[in-house]
């Protein structure tokens, strides 16, 4: 009895992928890169009905993206190498590693900072308001944030301590070619090294609820202002706060805590406060668009 239990425990782990790189050819297809452009894909579609819904324009929430993908991505690698900076700047270290975004660790701090001042830059020159961008686009990024988390799972990446519960992540060696251990760009040999915590996993559902929460309240309170997304980041970083303080990969220590719990608890505190400080109430479609009551008066006044 005691051996079917064992068995049925094991049988109900949840396995890694083999691999996580295919090749067409020369081409490498990355899981990872993959991930990331769905949740980007995904967070579009959302962000454009959200924001058409409020009164603006769908076409701007692409011209956004055509801003905000490729610093995000900047910003998210330039977050990561700083706060693991051991990784690539070593004595055995090849700096150029830096530079490989598709092999995973992407700082999500880095990329939502320089990824929305990119945004806010460019609505400013547009004339649009960036706070009903921002709340009609942030359920949408919270949702591309889990998808995106599928990535860790194909890299066998940010996972946590091991564990016996049924729910366990059988991380499996993986190997090169010529037999050497390749974590991301190898494949499996069925050998489990370790069985963990999935604390991607983890996070990918909190993501999923706070987008839930976040449709939720937004219809119930006609939030606006900035307030929805004052509570994304208020939400993300309340349930990565936890999930930090999880995780076992090596990371940045400062006053012996992860450097991403510390920033979880600041960013958290901060965006509680903004939250209540900022206007209530929602914004009128021409405020927008952009367009002033005065402004949008002075045609009906010429005819007349």
């Amino acid at each position: 009895m005691k051996e079917l239990f064992v068995t049925e425990t094991i049988l109900a782990l949840i396995p890694s992928p083999p691999q996580g790189v295919w090749h067409l050819g020369p081409v490498p297809i990355r899981a990872y890169a993959l991930c990331i452009i769905a949740g980007i894909i995904v967070a579009l579609w959302i962000g454009q009905k959200r924001y058409a819904a409020r009164g603006g324009e769908r076409e701007i929430v692409l011209d956004a993206a055509i801003v905000a993908v490729p610093t995000g991505i900047i910003g998210g690698r330039l977050y990561h190498v700083m706060t693991d900076y051991d990784k690539y700047f070593c004595s055995t270290c090849d700096p150029v590693d830096a530079l490989k975004i598709t092999n995973g660790g992407l700082g999500i701090w880095g990329a939502v900072v320089l990824g929305t001042v990119s945004v806010y830059a460019y609505l400013r020159f547009k004339k649009i308001p960036f706070a009903p961008f921002a709340d009609a686009l942030a359920p949408a990024v919270v949702l591309a944030q889990a998808i995106g988390r599928l990535g860790n799972w194909f890299n066998q990446e940010l996972f946590g301590a091991e564990t016996t519960v049924p729910w366990g992540l059988k991380i499996f060696n993986r190997v090169d070619e010529l037999g050497n251990y390749a974590p991301v760009t190898g494949h499996s040999t069925g050998e489990v090294l370790q069985v963990v915590h999935p604390t991607f996993l983890y996070e990918l559902l909190w993501n999923v609820l706070v987008f839930g929460f976040l449709i939720l309240v937004d219809r119930k309170f006609t939030l606006g202002h900035g307030r929805v997304f004052a509570l994304y980041v208020a939400g993300y970083t309340l349930g990565r706060t936890v999930i930090e303080s999880m995780r076992t990969d090596p990371a940045t220590m400062v006053f012996g805590l992860r450097i991403n719990f510390i920033v979880s608890i600041v960013v958290f505190i901060i965006a509680v406060v903004v939250f209540f400080l900022l206007k209530r109430g929602r914004e009128t479609q021409d405020e927008v668009r952009g367009v002033s009551l005065s402004t949008s008066s002075e045609p009906e006044s010429a005819e007349k």
